[in-house]
């Protein structure tokens, strides 16, 4: 089934509910919406879209992430949301090999740098000109009846060890799993509810607009267009039911506010939160000063969104004494995903022993777009292989305790080693470096490189680094060391680096 459908079912059934509110911009009942959907479907069509083609969305926050997302599934063509936080040689790579040949922006990308760095041509829509306006005004288009549940909607570039980004292939079956999952599991959307992007809906924010447009709930856009600590405080005064997918680090930002406040949010139905760690002692404090109000979720863009789940009524619960070691953990594993722990055998591991986390299930990505060698080990025995770490208890909650494939994240953000360590080796200062994360209390992670420098300090490599990486995948901090702990084949020994940075 083409997810357009559900977009179009909730129309007919609420067509003057609420469906878009972006603050002091634009408001959109369920019946305009599907009125803009259609008419920018047919507006595609006049560029050249047609089904089957990628359609790139590099866009800070904005009503019309909604209405593009629903117009490439009606016409069957493939969204890829990109964040815009990406360098512009990022954005290149991404567009080239997607050949995508369409992208839609806001004013703040750099599209004169994307352009030069391209090695095929892009034809750039800027969301609030004049041009976007056009397409409205186009032959309304139809829903695309060919497509299938086995076709690509949303492709979700991560970047990966090699250091270039894989761009997960995400179908409609993948993404009616996910919705199904988060109606059953995560959050009972309803019409009258209100979902805030704080975070970029490039990604988590944005996969959780696809439930809630089924269920008739209303996006609400902030006018900062992301997360804004006081806008938030003023959206939870008046807006009720209102509810929002946040990164820890967001979280606890708002912990601190309403705790300096003496209050507690009343229109709060709900935070969903994940993308990284939120320690326990963090946990408690979050839930003394919000209430009973926070979701756990542990996904990937391998499978969004959907491998476990720690329920708000799992974070107050003590029936057995084990709460603490519960909010420890990542929940249990959604409805109709399978995870398991598999040891280096490939056979499950038992309760308590450590092993990789692996994953089936509907809500499984199809693969890597154009890297058959990535897909197949990605999904060898038929599980999604996570690359985490972790352990079951006999009660089959999940707690993660290693990455095995180095990934920082930070403030939400997946941030890979690789990739910056052959960024900063571009420069011809630096001999060797070896990137890994510390623990940082508000981000929940660091980028930290230990260098191996001849004539380059710590100010020459920011800059060089932001000539060629997104800004929030930098350093926060540089090491400098006259050599890196070795094997004896060679590698670095990325442990000792971590102990050497304890102290």
């Amino acid at each position: 089934m083409n997810l357009a459908y559900t977009l179009f079912r909730t129309a007919r059934r609420v067509p003057r509910a609420i469906a878009v509110i972006e603050r002091d911009r634009v408001e959109l009942d369920y019946g305009r919406l599907a009125e803009r959907v259609l008419a920018l479907a047919g507006g595609l069509q006049s560029l050249g879209v047609d089904a089957g083609d990628r359609v790139g969305l590099l866009m800070k926050n904005c009503a019309q992430y909604v209405e593009l997302m629903y117009a490439c599934w009606t016409l069957g063509a493939c969204a890829i949301p990109m964040n815009t936080r990406l360098h512009a040689k990022e954005v290149a790579w991404i567009l080239d090999d997607a050949a995508a040949r369409v992208c839609f922006v806001t004013d703040d990308a750099d599209t004169a740098g994307i352009a030069s760095a391209r090695s095929g041509a892009t034809t750039f829509v800027d969301v609030d000109g004049a041009d976007y306006r056009r397409l409205l005004h186009a032959q309304p288009g139809t829903l695309h009846d060919a497509s299938r549940a086995s076709q690509p909607a949303w492709l979700f570039y991560t970047s990966g060890t090699t250091g270039k980004p894989k761009g997960v292939l995400l179908t409609h079956r993948n993404l009616l799993a996910m919705t199904l999952n988060y109606l059953a599991d995560v959050d009972r959307a309803a019409i009258g509810e209100h979902l805030v992007h704080a975070a970029p809906m490039s990604h988590g924010s944005g996969l959780y607009m696809v439930p809630n447009v089924a269920a008739g709930a209303a996006q609400v856009i902030p006018a900062a267009r992301g997360f804004d600590v006081d806008e938030i405080q003023q959206i939870l005064a008046y807006t009720p039911h209102t509810k929002f997918f946040a990164a820890p680090t967001m979280v606890m930002r708002l912990v601190d506010a309403y705790a300096a406040r003496g209050e507690t949010p009343q229109q709060l139905k709900s935070i969903i939160y994940g993308g990284g760690p939120m320690y326990v002692a963090d946990s408690v404090r979050a839930l003394e000063v919000l209430g009973p109000r926070l979701v756990q979720i542990y996904g990937q863009g391998e499978s969004p969104m959907t491998i476990t789940v720690l329920t708000a009524e799992e974070h107050m619960d003590d029936h057995d004494g084990r709460r603490l070691e519960r909010l420890g953990s990542v929940g249990r594993a959604q409805t109709g995903v399978e995870v398991t722990v598999l040891g280096e055998d490939g056979c499950p591991a038992p309760a308590s022993a450590i092993g990789e986390v692996c994953v089936r299930g509907d809500s499984v990505m199809a693969g890597y777009l154009n890297n058959p060698q990535a897909t197949a080990d990605a999904l060898a025995g038929g599980w999604l292989h996570t690359g985490d770490l972790g352990r079951f208890d006999n009660a089959g909650y999940l707690t993660l305790v290693d990455r095995n494939k180095d990934l920082i994240i930070s403030g939400g953000s997946n941030i890979y080693p690789r990739e910056v360590e052959e960024a900063l080796l571009l420069h011809p200062g630096v001999r060797e470096v070896a990137v890994i994360g510390e623990p940082d209390a508000e981000w929940g992670e660091a980028v930290v490189a230990i260098v191996v420098a001849s004539g380059a300090d710590a100010a020459a490599l920011d800059a060089h680094c932001l000539a060629q990486i997104a800004r929030f995948k930098r350093p926060k901090r540089y090491v400098f060391v006259d050599e890196l702990p070795k094997n004896a084949t060679g590698k670095v020994l990325k442990r000792e680096l971590r102990a050497l940075l304890r102290g």
